[in-house]
């Protein structure tokens, strides 16, 4: 290998590794600037307007930001409960769901079941698009852990809330509490939580099917797990 060209190889790798070293100091300023502020938007609800605007040049997404305190303790409960029972206990990885879901996908011969935290699942949506890409998961894995060195369990929770997906252009628990029984998000009674959370995995489908023999089981499942979640 000639001189010039080793000297261009190492000129490329400097240069790709301060895009990816201002990529990641980026990311960790926002994840900074949320310990106080709002985000407007997310990387997730952004990729869904983009296909529902792809379909409609003037639709919107049903999205509206409401304080940590004005969400129903029924729906934090019936959250935490369904998506990461030991959300104020760990660091941001649940490592004994992790494996409990890979010993179930590796059973199934396909993934079935993911195991990601609740802080996992925010690192995805604020940063990260839907497409699937071999970073993705350490990118996830990153921004996590930048999330919990920076906030509070009840600031990353808030957020959470705030910003996931509930429906076809639904976004947040106070759109959704709207959306599916007409009231605020503070006024969420205990049945309506633990559907809204059985709702999380697969919003859309649930969206489009809102009377499945599944829906109703899991709700009662979450519901029974509600008194024992353990909220930040």
């Amino acid at each position: 290998m000639g001189r010039s060209l080793r000297r261009g190889l190492s000129a490329a790798l400097w240069i790709v590794g301060g895009a990816l070293l201002a990529y990641q100091l980026w990311m960790f300023g926002c994840v900074v600037w949320w310990t106080g502020f709002n985000p407007s938007t997310s990387a997730f609800m952004e990729d869904r307007l983009e296909v529902l605007q792809a379909r409609d040049p003037g639709a919107e997404l049903k999205h509206r930001w409401v304080p940590y305190e004005n969400i129903s303790v029924h729906l934090k409960r019936a959250v935490v409960a369904a998506e990461d029972a030991k959300f104020v206990e760990h660091e941001g990885f649940d490592w004994e769901a992790l494996q409990k879901a890979y010993e179930k996908n590796l059973k199934k011969g396909k993934v079935v079941a993911g195991g990601s935290t609740i802080s996992q699942q925010l690192a995805k949506n604020l940063f990260l698009s839907s497409r699937r890409t071999p970073w993705r998961k350490a990118q996830e894995a990153v921004i996590t852990l930048m999330l919990e060195a920076v906030m509070s369990k009840r600031r990353i929770l808030e957020i959470y809330l705030n910003v996931i997906e509930w429906g076809e252009g639904v976004f947040g628990a106070e759109a959704a509490a709207r959306y599916y029984f007409g009231q605020s998000a503070q006024a969420l009674r205990p049945v309506q939580a633990a559907r809204l959370a059985a709702m999380v995995p697969n919003p859309r489908f649930y969206d489009r099917h809102r009377a499945t023999a599944w829906l109703e089981h899991k709700t009662g499942i979450i519901l029974q797990r509600m008194p024992a979640a353990q909220l930040p």
